[in-house]
């Protein structure tokens, strides 16, 4: 009967003790935030990403932590993209110039020979 009182006495120490850890562990979140290790945020404020901004960058690394390989292979893929889409972007460009210089250019040329004519047209009745 002793052992039985001594263990539940032990029992309801060791739970007032973790009761007690649990309810006095400061501001009740389960861990701190973590703090910035960096304040410069290397990426451009002034000018869209390109692909050397994206290949530059390294996430920071908390006492959390991450996946570092998934991060970069994500980081990897996003750069790769990039690319791909500014070569796109840079062709479309190219290829509504061209057409906006041949539109302009067939304009005037329509335009230099329906006047042309009209002139040579006059000046032959006036013969």
């Amino acid at each position: 009967m002793v052992v039985f009182w001594f263990l539940l006495i032990a029992l309801v120490v060791v739970v007032a003790a973790v009761a007690l850890f649990v309810a006095g562990g400061g501001s009740g979140a389960a861990l701190p935030e973590a703090a910035a290790d960096r304040t410069v945020w290397p990426l451009p404020a002034d000018r869209p990403m390109a692909r050397a901004d994206v290949d530059t960058l390294r996430l920071p690394v908390a006492l959390r932590g991450y996946r570092m390989a998934e991060t970069d292979e994500a980081l990897d893929r996003l750069g790769a993209e990039l690319a791909e889409r500014d070569a796109r972007i840079a062709e479309l460009e190219a290829a509504l110039a061209g057409a906006q210089a041949a539109a302009m250019g067939g304009g005037a040329q329509a335009a230099g020979r329906t006047g042309g004519g009209a002139g040579d047209d006059e000046g032959e009745t006036r013969k």
